[in-house]
C-alpha cells in the first residue's frame, strides 16, 4: 500500500456569485443556493486553461510536499473538459513541469477521475515510485455557450487539484480502495462535442445514493472498520443535497462530510482534490484515524478509498 503525501490546488481569481450566474441563465439566484448549496464559483479567463491550472495545482502540491518534479515516476491527469480530442492534457502538464521523459497518462473521467487516479496510483507507486495525480476542469465556456441548459449551468465552476502519492512514506497510508463502472446509464450524464452538459438529475442522484454507500461500506469492511470509526468523509463536491443524502444513507452526521461546495460549485474531477487540500489545511490526518475518499461521476464510474493517518 502507498501513502498520501500532499495535496495542492489552483483556482481562477474571478469569483462568480449567484447573481452573475442568474444574469447568464435567467435562474433565480436565491433558488440556486437553496437547491444546490452553491453561493459562488470560479470562472477561468481565456489565459487560464485546463493545462495551466493543472500545472499550477501540480506545482502547489509538489511545493507542499517539498518534492521536485524530476523525482516523479508517473503523472496521471484527469479532465473531462480537454480543449482537443488528442493529445489529452497529460503530456502538456508534464512539459509544463519541465519533464521530457516521465510517463504522463490521461484519465478522461468526469467527476470520478481523481478518485480513479488515487486508486490506480496506490497500485502503480510500488513500480513507478512517486505518482502525481492532477485533475483540472474548465467548465465555464461549456455551460455559458448557447443553448444554455439552466438545470446544469448553475452548478459548475473551474479549478484544478493535485495529490502526490509515495510508495514508502507520507501523511496517511492507503488501506483499501474500491472502484466500479456501470455503462447502463452512460447517457444520463454526458457532454457531446460542441454541445451542452446533459444530465438526468433524478437518475444521477438515485444511482449515486445507492452505489456510493456500498463502495464506502466495502472499503470499511475490507479494513475492519465501521462508519463510526471514520474521522472525515472527503467526497466529490457535486452539490450539498447529495452530500447530505449520502450522510443520511450511511447514518452519520453531515458535519463529517467536508464541504466547500458553497464557494466553488461543482468542479467535476478536480473537486475531490481541492476539497482534500483545504481539509488537510484546516484539520489534517490524525494517527490511526481513517478518512474516506469517494466519488461518483459520468460513465457511471464510482468508488471509494480509505486512508489512515500515520
Amino acid at each position: 500500500m502507498a501513502f498520501l503525501v500532499a495535496f495542492g490546488s489552483c483556482l481562477p481569481s474571478h469569483v462568480a456569485g449567484n447573481a452573475e450566474v442568474s444574469a447568464l441563465t435567467g435562474v433565480d439566484a436565491a433558488w440556486i443556493e437553496r437547491v444546490s448549496g452553491i453561493a459562488e464559483r470560479r470562472f477561468a479567463c481565456d489565459e487560464e486553461t485546463v493545462v495551466s491550472m493543472a500545472v499550477g495545482a501540480a506545482r502547489d502540491c509538489l511545493a507542499r510536499a517539498g518534492v521536485d518534479a524530476t523525482a516523479l515516476g508517473l503523472i496521471l491527469v484527469s479532465s473531462g473538459t480537454s480543449e482537443r480530442r488528442f493529445p489529452g492534457p497529460a503530456a502538456a502538464v508534464a512539459a509544463g513541469l519541465g519533464l521530457t521523459s516521465t510517463p504522463a497518462i490521461d484519465l478522461p473521467l468526469a467527476s470520478a477521475g481523481s478518485l480513479a487516479g488515487l486508486a490506480l496510483a496506490d497500485r502503480l507507486a510500488p513500480a513507478y515510485g512517486k505518482v502525481l495525480i492532477v485533475a483540472s476542469e474548465k467548465l465555464s465556456p461549456i455551460f455559458t455557450r448557447p443553448p444554455i441548459n439552466q438545470t446544469t449551468a448553475v452548478l459548475f465552476g473551474d479549478g484544478a487539484g493535485a495529490c502526490l502519492i509515495d510508495p514508502d512514506q507520507g501523511a496517511a497510508r492507503i488501506v483499501a480502495s474500491d472502484f466500479h463502472t456501470d455503462g447502463t446509464f452512460a447517457g444520463d450524464l454526458r457532454l457531446e462535442f460542441e454541445g451542452p452538459i446533459e444530465m438526468n438529475g433524478r437518475t444521477v442522484i438515485l444511482q449515486a445514493t445507492r452505489k456510493l454507500p456500498r463502495a464506502i461500506s466495502a472499503v470499511l469492511e475490507r479494513s475492519g472498520r465501521t462508519v463510526q470509526d471514520v474521522g472525515a468523509f472527503l467526497l466529490h463536491q457535486a452539490n450539498q443535497n447529495l452530500l447530505d443524502r449520502l450522510a443520511a444513507a450511511l447514518g452519520v452526521q453531515p458535519a463529517l462530510f467536508y464541504s466547500n461546495i458553497r464557494r466553488y460549485g461543482n468542479t467535476s474531477s478536480a473537486s475531490l482534490l481541492i476539497a482534500a487540500k483545504e481539509w488537510l489545511d484546516e484539520v489534517g490526518f490524525e494517527s490511526g484515524v481513517p478518512v474516506v475518499f469517494a466519488a461518483f461521476g459520468a460513465g457511471f464510474h464510482w468508488g471509494a478509498l480509505l486512508a489512515e493517518g500515520v
